[in-house]
């Protein structure tokens, strides 16, 4: 069978120079690579000949002698080795080892800042932010203190003294990484020259000693929206460390933590609070003001009756929703209090109820006989 065009393989056009040659390779490589294709049986020899193409077509010389005579040109000897059939273990493990970068690299490190001219990402740093529960009813401005590093003013950033730039490592050529082959299999590992920068700093600056970073604290504001709760977090791009070498900035991640409040308690959107009331209140009705959470005051109807423990709704006197959408209510659990220090007069008052409580209300007798035993026992 007949081997198709290299050019056709990797999907681009003859003449094509070598940064299209190995972006084209890797693309097809990251399609065709077996472990991506699992059900695909055809993959790993597509897979194949997309490396062999790559190994041929990467090489200038052979690039140049596949140009003029195709694939004759490695045929019968003419200056070409098995390892450019695609047979030879070095060239396909190093082939293999550039793919596996773009593939798993993210996950394991191998496509850092540090690849490009020692460039990386700032880390990203976390600040814990606690408010009260009116805040976080109301939502709030918000003026924090960070510690960071920041890039560094005297050498913008580049960690070399005077205006001068740092030179690419010759150890590793500027990849921070040097590799070594074993058998089929190439190990990668930091270089030891420039500790996996990819440059090396002959003249470091005198203030940040060629970090490129210095430490200082800088004020940020805050825009604490209504609704949160204690782990809401927020994100304010690019406010977290600097990057090394020109790389782009972390992220800032504040986390809330609102604090309890000493009448509300917080259940999602609802708000509950216990309200005490009087006996006579409790048992003839009448009207309380309860508190609310946005500082004012409602009136709430107690129905006759009413007992310790008794539930009623304040709608949309809740918490807000953190995106919009409503609020939620407020629950007001009613506390009927027993009356302390009785005068003489108000002593008779319940021993008279009491008594006309038997015949009428038997089950509110059992109620009076414990708090006039619990009174007796006070006074003995």
């Amino acid at each position: 069978m007949a081997k198709r065009d290299y050019y056709d393989v990797l999907g681009i056009a003859k003449g094509a120079d070598a940064d299209a040659i190995k972006k084209a390779y890797r693309q097809k490589a990251k399609e065709l690579h077996p472990d991506r294709n699992a059900d695909n049986p055809k993959a790993e020899a597509q897979f194949k000949e997309a490396n062999e193409a790559y190994e041929v077509l990467k090489d200038a010389n052979k690039k140049a002698a596949y140009d003029r005579y195709g694939h004759a040109a490695f045929e019968n000897g003419m200056g070409a080795s098995a390892g450019a059939r695609g047979g030879g273990q070095g060239d396909f493990a190093n082939a293999f080892s550039d793919v596996f970068d773009d593939l798993f690299g993210d996950f394991m490190g191998g496509r850092g800042g540090q690849r490009r001219g020692g460039a990386q990402r700032g880390s990203d740093l976390r600040y814990n932010l606690r408010i009260n529960l009116e805040d976080a009813y109301a939502g709030l401005q918000k003026t924090i203190n960070v510690t960071t590093a920041v890039s560094c003013g005297s050498c913008s950033g580049t960690g070399a003294e005077g205006g001068s730039e740092p030179q690419t490592c010759p150890t590793c050529s500027g990849m921070g990484k040097v590799r070594a082959q074993q058998g089929f299999f190439t190990v990668e590992r930091t270089c030891p020259t420039c500790n996996g920068m990819g440059q090396t700093i002959k003249n470091p600056c005198k203030v940040c000693h060629g970090a490129g970073r210095v430490e200082k604290e800088k004020s940020l504001s805050v825009n604490i929206p209504a609704g949160v709760e204690t782990g809401t977090r927020i994100r304010l791009s690019g406010e977290g460390e600097a990057g090394v070498r020109g790389g782009p900035a972390g992220d800032l991640y504040i986390f809330i933590e609102v604090n309890s409040h000493p009448l509300f308690e917080r259940e999602g959107l609802n708000l509950y609070c216990r309200v005490p009331v009087s006996i006579a209140t409790a048992a003839l009705g009448g009207e309380i003001e309860v508190p609310t959470i946005d500082g004012g005051r409602s009136r709430v109807k107690v129905p006759e009756g009413s007992q310790s423990g008794r539930q009623m709704r304040l709608r949309s006197k809740g918490m807000p929703a953190l995106r919009g959408g409503g609020s939620g209510d407020m629950m007001i659990e009613l506390a009927v209090e027993t009356p302390v220090k009785l005068t003489a007069r108000q002593r008779e008052i319940l021993k008279e109820f009491d008594k006309l409580s038997e015949d009428n209300n038997p089950q509110g007798s059992s109620f009076f006989d414990s708090v006039k035993s619990f009174w007796d026992s006070m006074k003995s």
